[in-house]
Parts: structure tokens; sequence; C-alpha cells
């Protein structure tokens, strides 16, 4: 008979596909050290644990390689993100417990888990980056059990992921500081796929730390393709990326306090920008052929070239057929012109805001007037 864990009948709708709920690495690490303080107590083996997640979520969990003495006991949850492109997603979270005399619960992280390094997260440098949420959990749990247990003195609790180090690199925390392994995370206990609000989440989380360590400008790519950029002339680990929230991160900025942001983005994100998209994901908006095809009439391009940038697909065709009629230069100063506007009309002209447009076949195509200040002042800080 199939195990169930409680999330069978949890999923979100996106893009018409139904996609499985799962639970996050905090959850997984306070369930483990639920039944690691059960089997230390009874000094028998649980193979599965039951705990409610912050948000009121009954989960029954299954527990992986259970061990136990007179002095310590540990067990794993398998990490399960449900549908959700996680990387942490099928690890092991291990807790291992032993009983002290001093009352509380202290928990560390061991091997897997990574230490804070820098100013700026939740933890203070040089503590396990086991965020507050889960730390709240797990002490929850293992108070339950200890109380249960009538135990007057207190437990410590150790949280480990053996491939959290090799994991860890394909996450934000390289970035953010935190070194030798992954976060122990989570806010609800459940993660929901494609949360948008968790990579807004992330991106603020990286901006902070960025401010902590006194930046006062930020070097912005959308994706990918800004970083492949950047790597010709900047230090790459300056800049960070904002996905497609264009305008989620101005906010941020100007919440946050920072002076400025300069943006180096692929024409094809950014010329959404210049007709005021400021989430410049295709499920939100399009208009690439249109916009391109409206700069161009500005400058100066003829009823032909207009209708051939209309059906093109990609913003690389559209650049070539504006090559071919010797408009590119003057179609991307009215591009760039377009997008500091809206830019600054986001922020309310709070904070300067720049960008480089470039595209991946033409390489430079273009700048807000302003970008060439904010980029010296990054090569200057390299």
């Amino acid at each position: 008979m199939e195990h169930k864990t409680g999330l069978e009948d949890r999923y979100v709708l996106k893009n018409n596909k139904r996609l499985r709920c799962g639970y996050t690495t905090g959850t997984c690490a306070a369930a483990a050290a639920k039944a690691a303080a059960v089997m230390l107590f009874t000094k028998r083996s649980v193979k599965e644990v039951d705990i409610v997640t912050p948000d009121k979520t009954e989960l029954n969990l299954l527990i992986e390689d259970a061990v136990f003495d007179d002095t310590t006991a540990s067990c794993a949850v398998r990490k399960d993100g449900g549908d959700d492109p996680d990387a942490t997603s099928g690890l092991l979270v291990y807790a291992k417990v032993n009983k002290t005399e001093v009352p509380g619960i202290v928990i560390d992280g061991g091997a897997g888990v990574g230490r804070v390094t820098r100013e700026g997260l939740w933890q203070k440098v040089g503590e396990a980056a086991i965020n507050r949420v889960p730390r709240e959990m797990i002490t929850l749990a293992v108070q339950e059990v200890c109380e249960e247990m009538d135990h007057p003195g207190g437990m410590k609790v150790v949280i480990s992921v053996p491939k959290g180090e090799e994991t860890a690199k394909k996450t934000f925390n390289p970035r953010l500081g935190i070194e030798g392994g992954i976060s122990i995370l989570g806010t609800s206990g459940i993660v929901v796929p494609m949360s948008e609000e968790a990579l807004i989440a992330s991106i603020r989380l990286e901006m902070e730390t960025k401010k902590a360590a006194g930046e006062e400008y930020l070097l912005i790519t959308p994706g990918n393709y800004g970083e492949d950029f950047l790597r010709t002339g900047m230090d790459i680990d300056r800049s960070m990326k904002c996905s497609n929230f264009v305008g989620e991160t101005i906010d941020m900025a100007v919440e946050l306090g920072f002076k400025g942001i300069l943006f180096v983005a692929h024409i094809g994100k950014f010329i959404k920008v210049s007709g005021g998209i400021m989430n410049t994901h295709s499920r939100c908006a399009d208009s690439r052929a249109e916009l391109m095809a409206a700069h161009a009439v500005r400058a100066g391009a003829g009823m032909d070239s207009v209708q051939r940038i209309l059906g093109t697909i990609t913003t690389e065709e559209a650049i070539d057929i504006l090559q071919e009629e010797a408009l590119v230069k003057d179609t991307m100063e009215i591009v760039a012109d377009r997008i500091y506007y809206y830019l600054q009309h986001r922020c309310a002209g709070g904070i300067q805001t720049e960008a480089i447009i470039f595209s991946n076949k033409h390489g430079y195509l273009g700048e807000t007037k302003g970008a060439e200040e904010l980029l010296r002042y990054f090569e200057q800080e390299i």
C-alpha cells in the first residue's frame, strides 16, 4: 500500500497544469528531529512520524536510516519538493539528538548544512544556515517529545545533509555568503511549485545581503544571457539576477535604500520594459515585435521594414532587419529612452535606474544616458 503523506490532494494549477506540492527542508529537519527524540527516549525504531507545518498542514512522513543507542539517536527524512524544480528535492535531511542537563533546545548544523560568512542574513556570521521558522519547528517538535517523556533537561539537535555541499552550488547560497552546504529553509513548511513569491523572496534576500555588505548600487541581469555578456569585462560576482521581476526588483531596491540599479539585459527581455511591461515572462506579456516595430517607426523605418519586423518571432531577427536599413543605432537610442522612462516611472524617480542592452548575435546595442557613469562605478569597485 502506497504511503500517504497528507499532500495527496494538495496541488496548484500553473499554465493549465496540475502541479503537486511538497514539503520543505525545514519540515524534513523538524520531522527527523522529532523521530530521533522519540527513539532516544523509547529505545525503539521509528518508521514514520506525524508533524504539523506552520500553515497547519498535517503530514505523516517516512523515516529512513534510523539508528540509536543509550546516548544518541539519528534518522533522516527525504526531501520531496513536489513538482517544483528544486535542487534539494530527494536529499536526505538528518537529525541527530542527545540529551543535555540544561533545559532548552540547542540547534546546530553538521555536514552539508551551510555556514553564514556575511552579515545581512537572519543568522549571525558563523552560525548554521538554518532559518528562523525551521528552528522554531525543530524546537517545538523536540520540546513536545521532552514534555511527553517528562524530561527535565534539554536536547541538542544537529541537522546534516550528506549531499548538501555539492547541491548548494546549484542554489543562491554561494552568492549569499553561505558556505559548505545548503540552507534549511521554509516559512509555511510546504513547497508550492514554481512559486513567484519564493523567487521574489530569494531576490530580496540577496539584495539584503549586498546592502549589509555596504553596496550602494546594484548590478542586475534578468538571466544567464546577461551574466554571459558581463563575463567579457566585469566581475560576475558583483551581479545578481532578477529573473522576470523587473518591477518588484526596483520596488525592493527603493525600500532597502539603494541609490541605483544598472540593468544589463538582453533586448528580448527589455524591449518589453520599453513598453512599460515590468514582468517580462511571456505568459504575462509579449509584444516584442510590436514594440520593436513602433520604435523603428520613430527612427524612420519604412512600412515594408515595419511589416517585416511585425512578422518576426525573435528580437534577433528584428535587429537583422534594422541592420539592413542602417537603423539599429537610432532605434536603440529610442528604445533606451523609453526603458529609462518606464524604469523611472516605476520608482517615481526615487533611485537612479540605468540599462545596457545587448543581443547574443550583435552584441552591444545601446544604453540609457547614465549607464556609463554606473558602469565606471562597478569597474572601479572590482
